[in-house]
């Protein structure tokens, strides 16, 4: 879970962003709540969907507004200063509309609002909280949710430790895996695995999501969740995995030969995996996104595949993808905290196709490697 220094630290370097003239910001966005004080309804819970506000404010701390069932539905304990709990549902009385609750937990905290210097985050509240707003919070120019979203990249060390222990989770999935390959597997089967060793390995309830799939000469291509369709000998299998722990996650691939490698599979293995190392030598704050996309397709190039056909990477964290998105036309530079993945793929009709990944946090010094899963075909 996120920890009470770095919640802090985090609404600090926000008002450090905001002019001087704005002391109260209303936050909707449930990542975004927890981003900032770790209140975060259960994904996999009762009340999975539901979601509380956050009222800041320069002199008087952080406000949490939610309804009773979504704060007794939180995974953590937030850290705020002040809660304005709803009743909702006390196991006596019928219910009203459960978002209408936390309308009136804004209702109440109208009188605090000033009629100067307030913004709030509009791509994520609901118009019927508007009137509870003052006139000339629309007229404000910042974007709060692209703020937000903006500082999220650097990574603050309780998020490293959370996606870290995502990966650690997907490593044990991967391992799984390579013990449970072979022709008459179905990908739902490998899936179920996969998940039990992951959330095994973590130690908590989790989400596991991704590409479980198998590809072949006539399906090069393949993404989503898994099918019952049996694996066969000529397939190739996919694993591009995250596991969901507390809201981050990590996401890290590797593409499994059932049989016998093909002579063009291998080619193919090699390139990719050059494609790999090459990224990773660029890989540095600073870099411009579009610079490491060509590191990472000039191998392919190279090697008579032509260019990458997708992303060489993008960012991971509170969200799948994030920024920066490692593509050909995007010049903006990578920064200290990124956490970024490298994913190069080659798909060919009438031979099959892979995809390999490494996941990175970009540090003062360049790039540490976070994931640990051997790459390659053979297992």
């Amino acid at each position: 879970m996120l920890t009470k220094e770095g919640c802090e630290k985090r609404r600090k370097r926000l008002w450090e962003r905001v002019p001087k003239t704005i002391g109260q910001l209303l936050i909707a966005d449930p990542r975004h709540v927890y981003y900032l004080t770790n209140f975060l309804v259960s994904p996999i819970g009762f009340s999975a969907g539901e979601r509380g506000l956050l009222l800041l404010e320069r002199d008087a701390g952080a406000t949490l507004l939610c309804d009773n069932f979504s704060r007794i539905s939180s995974l953590t304990t937030p850290y705020v200063e002040n809660e304005i709990i709803e009743p909702w549902y006390d196991h006596k009385h019928s219910v009203q509309n459960r978002d209408h609750a936390l309308f009136q937990a804004v209702e109440k905290i109208f009188r605090r609002l000033k009629p100067n210097g307030f913004l709030f985050e509009g791509e994520w509240l609901p118009v019927e909280c508007l009137g509870f707003l003052p006139k000339n919070a629309f007229e404000e120019e910042i974007s709060l949710g692209d703020l937000l979203r903006d500082l999220r990249r650097e990574k603050q060390p309780d998020e490293i430790e959370l996606i870290k222990k995502c990966i650690r989770a997907g490593e044990a999935g991967h391992r799984r895996a390579r013990e449970l390959i072979q022709p008459g597997k179905t990908e739902l089967e490998i899936y179920l695995e996969v998940q039990h060793a992951s959330l095994a390995e973590a130690g908590i309830p989790g989400i596991v999501y991704g590409d479980f799939r198998r590809l072949n000469g006539q399906q090069p291509s393949a993404g989503g969740l898994p099918t019952t369709d049996k694996l066969e000998e000529t397939d190739l299998f996919v694993l591009d995995f995250s596991v969901m722990l507390h809201g981050y996650r990590g996401d890290f691939t590797n593409t499994y030969a059932l049989g016998n490698p093909s002579a063009k599979q291998r080619e193919m293995e090699k390139a990719c995996l050059a494609a790999i190392k090459a990224g990773e030598e660029v890989l540095k704050a600073g870099v411009p996104a579009n610079e490491v996309y060509r590191a990472v397709s000039n191998p392919l190039e190279e090697a008579g595949f032509g260019p990458l056909v997708h992303h060489a990477g993008h960012g991971i964290g509170l969200a799948h993808p994030e920024y920066p998105i490692l593509v050909p036309e995007n010049n903006d530079p990578l920064r200290t905290g990124d956490v970024i993945t490298i994913e190069p793929g080659i798909y060919l009709d009438g031979v099959g196709g892979m995809r390999f990944e490494h996941n990175f946090l970009l540090t003062e010094d360049g790039c540490e490697r976070l994931t640990n899963h051997r790459l390659g075909l053979t297992f």
